[in-house]
């Protein structure tokens, strides 16, 4: 009996001292994060030969590498993304993703890495020059972007709503829209391989990109706006930029810690 009493307080003592470790294993931060990206989003996210590259998908590499996490690559359509953070789906979501009060009610924002805002792309020959010329045309957008809620407030636009930007510059192009209005880095790329259009007007709005990341794992923000410092630090953000951005000085941040 004394023999079968020490080993019920052994076993018992054990399933005590087992209950911590649980707990600090289910919080213990994650090694490999999952992020997605939306591929239709050049020069900041694309796909070429079956590989996803871009200014955002470099930049989160080396972010992650400065902190010792490993990334797996989850490519999804832009409307999406926000929805998978919040359930947990993916961790981490990099996209051009602009700053706002309301995305940031439901996910995390680092700090901006890039400053951007939305511009109107039309062909050469086109009467519209400003927000004001576009009163009664018709103007294709991405769907869910900040762009396509300006446009969905505008009187007197009517608005064609594209999941892919491309469609949209080739709704544009097909004479089926007369403008587009988009992210301004993403309308002087495809102007630069399109010599039929280019961007008028001023910028229509003032915008911050942020890598967004899931509330549920608050530790990981910590983690993202430390490896983003370092990488400003090291001098890896500016060889990034210029890489994608050449002479284009507009978007450049400084990134604090």
């Amino acid at each position: 009996m004394k023999k079968y009493i020490i080993a019920l307080i052994a076993l018992c003592m054990g399933f005590v001292l087992s209950i911590p470790s649980v707990s600090l294993a289910k919080n213990s931060p994650k090694k490999v994060i999952s992020v997605g990206a939306d591929t239709t989003f050049p020069p900041f996210e694309m796909e070429e030969h079956g590989k996803v590259i871009g200014f955002d998908i470099d930049l989160i590499h080396a972010v992650a590498k400065k902190e010792g996490l490993k990334i797996k690559l989850r490519t999804m359509d832009f409307q999406g993304l926000i929805p998978a953070l919040q359930t947990g789906t993916i961790d981490v979501a990099v996209a051009g993703i602009t700053i706002t009060d309301q995305r940031a009610k439901v996910v995390n924002f680092s700090h901006p890495y890039y400053h951007s805002g939305l511009s109107i792309l039309v062909k050469k020959n086109s009467p519209v020059h400003s927000l004001e010329n576009l009163n009664g045309k018709t103007v294709a957008v991405k769907l869910g972007t900040t762009s396509d809620l300006m446009m969905s407030k505008q009187a007197g636009v009517k608005v064609q709503r594209f999941t892919n930007i491309d469609d949209a510059y080739n709704q544009m192009q097909n004479g089926g829209a007369d403008a587009v209005v988009f992210d301004n880095p993403v309308n002087l790329n495809y102007a630069k391989t399109h010599p039929n259009v280019h961007v008028v007007g001023k910028l229509l709005t003032g915008e911050d990109y942020g890598i967004a990341v899931t509330k549920k794992d608050p530790w990981l923000l910590k983690k993202i706006n430390d490896g983003l410092f370092k990488v400003y630090k090291s001098g890896e953000y500016a060889k990034l930029y210029k890489h994608y951005f050449e002479q284009d000085e507009h978007g450049l941040v400084k990134i604090e810690k």
